[in-house]
């Protein structure tokens, strides 16, 4: 797979908390001229680009961002006001204490709650790997599965581990046939994206991926 290639499967990512707009302009002036699937960015930008840069990017958001721990009724509201200013994909982070906790059926409802807003936009759940044991990264892939997401994402890129090749072979033999992987965090080399890409994962989440395509050096999750 060419360097293109990998690139129309990478969400390019800008979520720092002090991005500034200038930064955002440089990830989507790179993500329309190398036709990346998205750009992933913080919901206050989202109006601003899409008033910019129309149809040129895909726009991806984050919700319950990054701790997850959110009532389900702020993450809804993120959500509706997200789809309102023009964003097209909602990446959302479980409540990560509720998964802890076993509390199963309020876990699976917020992600039906927020499919539901969602409707034909698509929905990617960030359940953070790096917190969960085996038994728990199980569980949800049947949970995302049965609440109707579209992707089960490994990670947000600021907890205590990004994705591996482990937790991406968990979630193909547990999801069900209508959900897709989102590999995210930690992805620093174009050896990384093209592992990925081969065990399954149809989005990369990262904010790397053009600059290695350009062989630059790089920094960033």
């Amino acid at each position: 797979m060419t360097a293109e290639e990998m690139l129309t499967k990478v969400d390019h990512t800008q979520l720092k908390a002090y991005a500034t707009w200038e930064d955002i302009q440089k990830l989507c002036d790179e993500a329309a001229q190398y036709h990346t699937a998205s750009v992933c960015v913080p919901p206050t930008y989202i109006k601003a680009i899409r008033d910019t840069y129309g149809d040129r990017v895909t726009i991806c958001t984050v919700v319950g961002f990054p701790l997850g721990y959110s009532v389900t009724e702020a993450k809804a509201a993120e959500t509706a006001r997200a789809l309102e200013d023009g964003c097209d994909e909602i990446d959302m982070v479980v409540n990560i204490s509720d998964v802890k906790n076993g509390y199963w059926e309020k876990v699976e409802e917020e992600i039906r709650t927020l499919k539901k807003i969602c409707g034909d936009h698509i929905l990617k759940v960030i359940i953070e790997t790096c917190y969960l044991t085996e038994e728990e990264k199980i569980k949800m892939c049947g949970i995302v599965t049965r609440a109707g997401a579209d992707y089960i994402k490994t990670s947000t890129g600021f907890g205590t581990g990004g994705a591996v090749r482990e937790d991406v072979e968990l979630f193909r033999e547990h999801i069900g046939p209508g959900v897709k992987i989102k590999a995210a965090g930690g992805i620093s080399t174009l050896e990384d994206l093209e592992m990925f890409i081969g065990l399954g994962c149809d989005r990369i989440g990262t904010s790397r991926a053009v600059g290695l395509c350009k062989g630059e050096k790089t920094e960033g999750y």
